[in-house]
């Protein structure tokens, strides 16, 4: 059941946010977290309305409450060098959504993994089991490229993916990564130039597949047609398995530049951030290493 707090209550709590005594401050951390919700509501309300010595007490209060503040909490995941790629796309929808629970995402891959689980055949080559994941998520779940709008920067949030069940490459490429981790099947990301495919090493012959394009299966021999056809120039090197850390920059560095395009700047330079935060944290770790 959701708290609800009077008008004298809440004008009580705003009333000793500048109060300096540390036992105040403790006692009234200890209310807010007694609120749940309301607190964090009621400090969001404070960061609004207040000035001065109140806002700092409303930001600080908020930052117990809540943790960092969303944008923080990306750069402190790219500085401690441990990426995930669900954790990492997770902490970037929070910082348009702040609120947003972790099942939003988890939940729902959850269904498709177990769909898909039901559908593989095991034992199976990579090529086959490639197929029955292809099969749920194209054509079951419907997820697709987002050809009409491309440079909607939703089609690079996970959450919304899920929703809207339709993304651009890196994206959809992700998703297709968290699924099939759930069900045991060992996929790497490819980062070519201005696209991503799926990397399969298990059978003798590796082998790609197109998320973007509804899951397209490209045997290695194809595969310089294929990018031909893309107008991406065929390197050797660039099929290399990305790693989790070049994954979230492209996402970002893609977030930064259609924000842009849809006249966003303040969240085109907030993604542009990261970008320099990923590179950065790489070179120093590069001159370390």
């Amino acid at each position: 059941m959701k708290r609800i707090i009077s008008n004298r209550h809440e004008q009580a709590i705003l009333g000793l946010l500048d109060d300096p005594s540390p036992v105040v401050r403790e006692e009234l951390l200890k209310e807010l977290r007694r609120l749940e919700d309301v607190g964090v509501s009621l400090m969001r309300k404070a960061l609004r309305e207040q000035s001065g010595g109140p806002l700092k007490a409303a930001e600080y209060f908020l930052q117990q409450l809540t943790g960092p503040d969303p944008v923080t909490a990306v750069v402190e995941f790219i500085h401690s060098l441990h990426y995930e790629l669900e954790t990492g796309m997770i902490l970037l929808s929070r910082v348009l959504h702040p609120d947003m629970p972790v099942e939003t995402i988890h939940q729902p891959l959850g269904q498709i993994a177990r769909r898909v689980r039901e559908v593989m055949p095991v034992p199976a080559s990579g090529w086959e089991r490639c197929k029955a994941m292809n099969r749920v998520l194209f054509h079951e779940f419907g997820f697709r490229g987002n050809a009409e709008d491309y440079e909607d920067p939703y089609n690079s949030f996970m959450h919304t993916v899920l929703r809207r069940r339709k993304g651009i490459p890196v994206s959809l490429t992700v998703l297709y990564l968290l699924v099939a981790e759930r069900c045991g099947l060992e996929v790497v990301p490819i980062a070519i130039p201005g696209h991503f495919l799926v990397g399969c090493f298990l059978d003798g012959e590796p082998f790609y597949l197109d998320a973007y394009n509804r899951g397209r299966l490209i045997g290695h021999e194809d595969l310089r047609e294929y990018l031909t056809r893309l107008r991406v120039h065929y390197d050797p090197q660039w099929l290399s398995p990305a790693t989790a850390s070049e994954v979230l920059c492209r996402v970002c560095r893609n977030l930064s530049h259609h924000f842009y395009l849809k006249n966003s700047p303040r969240n085109a330079r907030i993604f542009s951030t990261f970008v320099k935060e990923f590179e950065d944290t790489h070179r120093r770790h590069s001159e370390l290493g």
